[in-house]
């Protein structure tokens, strides 16, 4: 990963920053400096709560180069609690535990190594929503 991208995502990786658009309202992930829905400009900057519910899922046994070391392995969309619908990798579940519904809240996991010397890359995935006090 080249080191100008690795900055300029940091936050849409580790805090789930997007944008709300002034105009309308509409929360926006990740940030796109438009309004998807008015199109007005849209740079003010909204962190997430990470809450949000599983939309839909696949269960990936074949996968992409530098990902083959972890199959298999559950991707989702999740529908935010705020409003938007992203994809991530569902993390702490087995895969036949997994339903469409279920709520899920963000934290910060490793993604995939990166390079030969195998940098660690870290980004969102959701896990189940743990009932009970913490």
């Amino acid at each position: 990963m080249e080191v100008a991208r690795f900055w300029r995502t940091t936050g849409q990786r580790y805090q789930l920053t997007g944008e709300v658009c002034p105009n309308c309202g509409n929360k926006i992930f990740p940030p796109r400096d438009v309004c998807p829905a008015c199109e007005h400009e849209a740079k003010t900057p909204y962190t997430f709560s990470g809450k949000g519910e599983v939309y839909s899922y696949s269960t990936i046994h074949a996968a992409p180069e530098g990902f083959e070391k972890y199959v298999p392995y559950t991707v989702a969309l999740v529908r935010l609690e705020e409003g938007p619908l992203i994809t991530a990798q569902l993390t702490d579940v087995d895969t036949k535990d997994v339903k469409v519904g279920m709520p899920v809240e963000m934290v910060t996991r490793v993604l995939r190594e990166d390079g030969e010397r195998g940098m660690l890359v870290y980004g969102y995935k959701f896990r189940p929503v743990l009932a009970g006090p913490r």
